[in-house]
Protein backbone atom coordinates (compact mmCIF):
# COMPACT_ATOMS: atom_id res chain seq x y z
CA UNK A 1 0.00 0.00 0.00
CA UNK A 2 1.22 3.47 -0.90
CA UNK A 3 0.02 6.68 0.75
CA UNK A 4 0.52 10.39 0.16
CA UNK A 5 -0.70 13.75 1.47
CA UNK A 6 -2.38 16.17 -0.90
CA UNK A 7 -1.28 19.69 -0.08
CA UNK A 8 -4.00 21.47 1.92
CA UNK A 9 -3.58 23.64 5.02
CA UNK A 10 -0.99 22.53 7.55
CA UNK A 11 -1.54 18.78 7.47
CA UNK A 12 -2.87 18.02 3.99
CA UNK A 13 -5.39 15.27 3.32
CA UNK A 14 -4.69 11.60 2.91
CA UNK A 15 -4.62 9.80 -0.45
CA UNK A 16 -4.12 6.18 -1.43
CA UNK A 17 -1.79 5.91 -4.44
CA UNK A 18 -1.57 3.12 -7.01
CA UNK A 19 1.51 0.89 -7.10
CA UNK A 20 2.68 2.50 -10.36
CA UNK A 21 2.17 6.02 -8.94
CA UNK A 22 -0.17 6.88 -11.82
CA UNK A 23 -3.47 7.18 -9.96
CA UNK A 24 -4.78 8.09 -6.53
CA UNK A 25 -8.01 8.34 -4.59
CA UNK A 26 -8.91 10.47 -1.56
CA UNK A 27 -8.96 8.48 1.69
CA UNK A 28 -10.49 11.19 3.86
CA UNK A 29 -13.62 9.15 4.64
CA UNK A 30 -11.33 6.62 6.36
CA UNK A 31 -8.63 8.93 7.71
CA UNK A 32 -8.58 12.68 7.07
CA UNK A 33 -4.81 13.01 7.44
CA UNK A 34 -1.72 10.82 7.55
CA UNK A 35 -1.27 11.53 11.25
CA UNK A 36 -4.84 10.41 11.94
CA UNK A 37 -4.16 7.18 10.07
CA UNK A 38 -1.01 6.56 12.12
CA UNK A 39 -2.82 7.34 15.38
CA UNK A 40 -5.58 4.85 14.51
CA UNK A 41 -3.56 2.40 12.42
CA UNK A 42 -5.06 -0.84 13.68
CA UNK A 43 -8.60 0.28 12.91
CA UNK A 44 -8.04 2.11 9.60
CA UNK A 45 -5.36 -0.04 7.94
CA UNK A 46 -7.78 -2.75 6.70
CA UNK A 47 -10.04 -0.15 5.06
CA UNK A 48 -7.07 1.66 3.51
CA UNK A 49 -5.79 -1.63 2.11
CA UNK A 50 -9.20 -2.39 0.65
CA UNK A 51 -9.21 1.04 -0.97
CA UNK A 52 -5.75 0.32 -2.39
CA UNK A 53 -6.99 -2.99 -3.79
CA UNK A 54 -10.02 -1.29 -5.36
CA UNK A 55 -7.76 1.37 -6.87
CA UNK A 56 -5.59 -1.28 -8.54
CA UNK A 57 -8.75 -2.83 -9.97
CA UNK A 58 -9.98 0.55 -11.21
CA UNK A 59 -12.95 0.54 -8.85
CA UNK A 60 -14.07 3.84 -7.35
CA UNK A 61 -15.72 7.09 -8.35
CA UNK A 62 -13.03 9.49 -7.18
CA UNK A 63 -9.97 8.04 -8.95
CA UNK A 64 -7.74 10.77 -10.35
CA UNK A 65 -4.29 11.18 -11.85
CA UNK A 66 -1.54 11.35 -9.24
CA UNK A 67 0.52 14.54 -9.39
CA UNK A 68 3.51 14.65 -7.02
CA UNK A 69 3.76 18.41 -7.53
CA UNK A 70 0.51 18.74 -5.57
CA UNK A 71 1.87 16.71 -2.66
CA UNK A 72 3.14 17.84 0.67
CA UNK A 73 5.52 15.50 2.45
CA UNK A 74 3.69 12.32 3.55
CA UNK A 75 3.75 13.86 7.02
CA UNK A 76 3.64 17.64 6.44
CA UNK A 77 4.67 18.12 10.06
CA UNK A 78 5.74 15.49 12.54
CA UNK A 79 5.98 15.14 16.29
CA UNK A 80 9.62 14.14 15.94
CA UNK A 81 12.33 13.42 13.38
CA UNK A 82 15.30 11.48 14.73
CA UNK A 83 17.93 11.19 12.02
CA UNK A 84 20.61 8.56 12.41
CA UNK A 85 23.88 7.98 10.60
CA UNK A 86 23.83 4.29 9.86
CA UNK A 87 26.30 4.22 6.96
CA UNK A 88 29.74 4.40 8.56
CA UNK A 89 31.54 5.12 5.31
CA UNK A 90 29.73 8.48 5.27
CA UNK A 91 30.49 9.08 8.94
CA UNK A 92 34.18 8.39 8.44
CA UNK A 93 34.54 10.56 5.34
CA UNK A 94 32.66 13.55 6.74
CA UNK A 95 34.50 13.42 10.07
CA UNK A 96 37.82 13.32 8.25
CA UNK A 97 36.70 16.45 6.40
CA UNK A 98 36.50 18.14 9.82
CA UNK A 99 39.83 16.67 10.92
CA UNK A 100 38.14 14.25 13.33
CA UNK A 101 38.78 10.51 13.56
CA UNK A 102 35.93 8.03 13.92
CA UNK A 103 35.82 6.67 17.49
CA UNK A 104 35.67 2.85 17.73
CA UNK A 105 32.40 2.98 19.71
CA UNK A 106 30.64 4.23 16.56
CA UNK A 107 30.74 0.60 15.37
CA UNK A 108 28.11 -0.37 17.95
CA UNK A 109 26.56 2.92 19.10
CA UNK A 110 24.80 4.85 16.31
CA UNK A 111 24.88 8.60 15.90
CA UNK A 112 21.50 10.34 16.01
CA UNK A 113 20.25 13.91 16.18
CA UNK A 114 16.83 15.53 16.44
CA UNK A 115 15.95 17.25 13.15
CA UNK A 116 13.45 19.97 12.28
CA UNK A 117 9.96 18.45 12.44
CA UNK A 118 7.55 21.37 12.72
CA UNK A 119 8.49 22.51 9.21
CA UNK A 120 8.88 19.80 6.57
CA UNK A 121 9.38 20.48 2.86
CA UNK A 122 7.30 18.78 0.20
CA UNK A 123 8.99 16.70 -2.51
CA UNK A 124 8.96 19.51 -5.07
CA UNK A 125 9.37 22.48 -2.72
CA UNK A 126 12.40 24.73 -3.21
CA UNK A 127 15.25 24.70 -0.70
CA UNK A 128 15.41 28.27 0.69
CA UNK A 129 18.83 29.36 1.99
CA UNK A 130 19.97 32.84 2.95
CA UNK A 131 23.52 32.57 1.60
CA UNK A 132 25.56 30.28 -0.65
CA UNK A 133 28.42 30.81 1.78
CA UNK A 134 26.70 28.41 4.19
CA UNK A 135 27.85 25.44 2.09
CA UNK A 136 24.56 24.03 0.78
CA UNK A 137 24.46 20.24 0.49
CA UNK A 138 21.86 17.55 -0.08
CA UNK A 139 21.83 14.20 1.72
CA UNK A 140 19.90 11.34 0.13
CA UNK A 141 18.47 9.01 2.77
CA UNK A 142 15.82 6.41 3.55
CA UNK A 143 13.38 7.07 6.40
CA UNK A 144 10.64 5.16 8.19
CA UNK A 145 7.55 6.30 10.06
CA UNK A 146 6.73 4.33 13.19
CA UNK A 147 3.63 3.66 15.25
CA UNK A 148 3.64 3.98 19.04
CA UNK A 149 6.95 2.49 20.20
CA UNK A 150 7.38 1.58 23.89
CA UNK A 151 10.42 2.82 25.76
CA UNK A 152 13.21 0.26 25.91
CA UNK A 153 12.01 -1.82 22.97
CA UNK A 154 14.51 -4.47 21.90
CA UNK A 155 15.98 -4.27 18.40
CA UNK A 156 14.56 -7.67 17.49
CA UNK A 157 11.05 -6.36 18.23
CA UNK A 158 11.43 -2.79 16.97
CA UNK A 159 10.75 -3.66 13.33
CA UNK A 160 7.16 -4.52 14.25
CA UNK A 161 6.48 -0.80 14.73
CA UNK A 162 7.54 0.32 11.25
CA UNK A 163 4.44 1.54 9.43
CA UNK A 164 5.80 3.29 6.33
CA UNK A 165 9.03 3.76 4.36
CA UNK A 166 9.97 6.82 2.28
CA UNK A 167 12.91 8.87 0.94
CA UNK A 168 14.47 11.88 2.64
CA UNK A 169 16.64 14.83 1.63
CA UNK A 170 18.39 15.93 4.81
CA UNK A 171 19.58 19.38 3.72
CA UNK A 172 22.86 20.37 5.39
CA UNK A 173 24.71 23.67 5.59
CA UNK A 174 28.24 22.31 5.74
CA UNK A 175 30.14 25.51 6.46
CA UNK A 176 28.04 26.12 9.59
CA UNK A 177 28.61 22.64 11.02
CA UNK A 178 32.19 22.79 12.40
CA UNK A 179 31.67 25.85 14.60
CA UNK A 180 28.28 24.61 15.74
CA UNK A 181 29.55 21.17 16.75
CA UNK A 182 32.55 22.76 18.45
CA UNK A 183 30.12 24.20 21.00
CA UNK A 184 29.43 20.62 22.08
CA UNK A 185 25.65 20.87 21.84
CA UNK A 186 24.86 19.41 18.41
CA UNK A 187 23.28 20.56 15.14
CA UNK A 188 20.79 23.39 14.98
CA UNK A 189 21.35 26.22 12.49
CA UNK A 190 23.32 23.91 10.19
CA UNK A 191 20.33 21.59 9.69
CA UNK A 192 17.37 23.42 8.08
CA UNK A 193 14.09 21.66 7.13
CA UNK A 194 14.30 18.35 5.29
CA UNK A 195 12.14 17.12 2.40
CA UNK A 196 10.52 13.73 1.82
CA UNK A 197 9.32 11.75 -1.18
CA UNK A 198 5.74 12.26 -2.38
CA UNK A 199 4.79 8.70 -1.44
CA UNK A 200 5.34 6.57 1.65
CA UNK A 201 4.95 2.80 1.26
CA UNK A 202 4.15 0.04 3.69
CA UNK A 203 7.09 -2.36 3.98
CA UNK A 204 5.23 -5.17 2.22
CA UNK A 205 4.75 -2.92 -0.83
CA UNK A 206 8.52 -3.09 -1.36
CA UNK A 207 8.38 -6.84 -1.92
CA UNK A 208 11.71 -8.65 -1.78
CA UNK A 209 13.57 -5.32 -1.62
CA UNK A 210 12.56 -5.06 2.05
CA UNK A 211 14.36 -7.56 4.28
CA UNK A 212 12.75 -6.48 7.56
CA UNK A 213 15.33 -3.85 8.39
CA UNK A 214 16.57 -2.13 5.25
CA UNK A 215 15.77 -1.45 1.60
CA UNK A 216 17.94 -3.38 -0.84
CA UNK A 217 17.77 -1.05 -3.84
CA UNK A 218 20.01 1.72 -5.24
CA UNK A 219 19.24 5.31 -4.24
CA UNK A 220 19.81 7.60 -7.21
CA UNK A 221 20.91 11.24 -6.81
CA UNK A 222 20.90 13.48 -9.87
CA UNK A 223 22.34 17.00 -9.62
CA UNK A 224 21.46 19.42 -12.41
CA UNK A 225 20.53 16.53 -14.69
CA UNK A 226 23.71 14.50 -14.06
CA UNK A 227 23.67 11.37 -11.93
CA UNK A 228 26.19 11.69 -9.10
CA UNK A 229 25.43 8.49 -7.21
CA UNK A 230 23.48 5.27 -6.99
CA UNK A 231 24.70 3.53 -3.80
CA UNK A 232 22.78 0.46 -2.68
CA UNK A 233 20.79 1.27 0.46
CA UNK A 234 21.07 -2.34 1.60
CA UNK A 235 24.88 -2.37 1.55
CA UNK A 236 27.24 -1.04 4.26
CA UNK A 237 24.35 -0.12 6.59
CA UNK A 238 25.91 -0.73 9.99
CA UNK A 239 22.63 -0.19 11.85
CA UNK A 240 19.36 -1.25 10.27
CA UNK A 241 16.06 0.48 11.06
CA UNK A 242 15.09 -1.77 13.99
CA UNK A 243 18.48 -0.98 15.57
CA UNK A 244 17.96 2.75 15.01
CA UNK A 245 14.44 2.61 16.47
CA UNK A 246 15.69 0.72 19.54
CA UNK A 247 18.43 3.33 19.97
CA UNK A 248 15.93 6.21 19.76
CA UNK A 249 13.55 4.51 22.22
CA UNK A 250 16.17 3.52 24.80
CA UNK A 251 15.07 6.15 27.33
CA UNK A 252 11.76 7.41 25.90
CA UNK A 253 8.69 6.12 24.08
CA UNK A 254 8.16 7.21 20.48
CA UNK A 255 4.75 8.47 19.45
CA UNK A 256 2.98 7.35 16.28
CA UNK A 257 4.23 9.56 13.47
CA UNK A 258 7.83 9.75 14.66
CA UNK A 259 10.20 9.66 11.68
CA UNK A 260 13.52 7.80 11.87
CA UNK A 261 16.13 8.62 9.20
CA UNK A 262 18.93 6.35 8.06
CA UNK A 263 21.52 9.02 7.48
CA UNK A 264 23.22 9.51 4.11
CA UNK A 265 23.26 6.29 2.08
CA UNK A 266 26.92 5.54 1.36
CA UNK A 267 28.85 2.58 -0.03
CA UNK A 268 32.55 1.88 0.33
CA UNK A 269 32.55 0.97 -3.35
CA UNK A 270 33.36 4.39 -4.83
CA UNK A 271 32.08 3.36 -8.26
CA UNK A 272 28.57 3.68 -6.79
CA UNK A 273 29.02 7.45 -6.44
CA UNK A 274 27.80 9.66 -3.63
CA UNK A 275 24.61 10.78 -1.87
CA UNK A 276 26.01 14.12 -0.71
CA UNK A 277 28.64 16.57 -1.93
CA UNK A 278 30.63 16.44 1.30
CA UNK A 279 31.70 12.90 0.44
CA UNK A 280 33.07 13.68 -3.00
CA UNK A 281 34.87 16.73 -1.58
CA UNK A 282 36.52 14.53 1.04
CA UNK A 283 37.48 11.90 -1.52
CA UNK A 284 39.02 14.63 -3.66
CA UNK A 285 40.97 15.90 -0.67
CA UNK A 286 42.25 12.41 0.14
CA UNK A 287 43.27 11.73 -3.45
CA UNK A 288 44.57 15.14 -4.55
CA UNK A 289 44.99 17.15 -1.36
CA UNK A 290 42.26 19.60 -2.35
CA UNK A 291 38.46 19.64 -2.46
CA UNK A 292 37.48 20.81 -5.93
CA UNK A 293 33.72 20.20 -6.11
CA UNK A 294 31.66 23.16 -4.99
CA UNK A 295 28.63 22.94 -2.75
CA UNK A 296 25.23 23.78 -4.25
CA UNK A 297 24.42 27.21 -5.62
CA UNK A 298 21.18 29.12 -6.12
CA UNK A 299 19.42 27.62 -9.14
CA UNK A 300 20.86 24.12 -8.69
CA UNK A 301 18.36 21.22 -8.73
CA UNK A 302 18.72 17.94 -6.86
CA UNK A 303 16.61 14.88 -7.69
CA UNK A 304 16.50 11.85 -5.39
CA UNK A 305 14.68 8.69 -6.47
CA UNK A 306 14.66 4.92 -6.01
CA UNK A 307 13.76 2.47 -8.77
CA UNK A 308 12.67 -1.12 -8.33
CA UNK A 309 14.29 -3.95 -10.26
CA UNK A 310 11.89 -3.35 -13.15
CA UNK A 311 12.93 0.31 -13.38
CA UNK A 312 9.76 1.73 -11.82
CA UNK A 313 9.86 4.56 -9.30
CA UNK A 314 9.06 3.22 -5.84
CA UNK A 315 8.31 6.40 -3.87
CA UNK A 316 8.28 9.07 -6.56
CA UNK A 317 11.05 11.64 -6.73
CA UNK A 318 12.22 14.41 -4.46
CA UNK A 319 13.11 17.20 -6.89
CA UNK A 320 14.12 20.54 -5.40
CA UNK A 321 15.73 23.74 -6.58
CA UNK A 322 17.95 25.82 -4.29
CA UNK A 323 16.63 29.40 -3.99
CA UNK A 324 17.72 32.50 -2.11
CA UNK A 325 15.60 32.93 1.01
Amino acid sequence: MKLASQRSGRDGWLMVVSRDLARCVPATEIAPTMQYALDHWDSVEPDLRQMASDLEAGVGADIQAFDPRQCAAPLPRAYQIADGSAYLNHVELVRRARGAEMPPEFLHDPLMYQAVSDTILGPCDPIPVASESYGIDFEAEIAVIVGDVPMGVAADKAGDYIRLVMLMNDVSLRNLIPAELAKGFGFFQSKPPSAFSPVAATPDALGSAWDGGKVNLPLISTLNGREVGHPDAGVDMQFDFPALIAHAAKTRPLQAGCIIGSGTVSNRDRSRGISCLAEIRMIEKIETGESKTSFMSFGDTIRIEMMDKAGRSVFGAIEQKVVKA
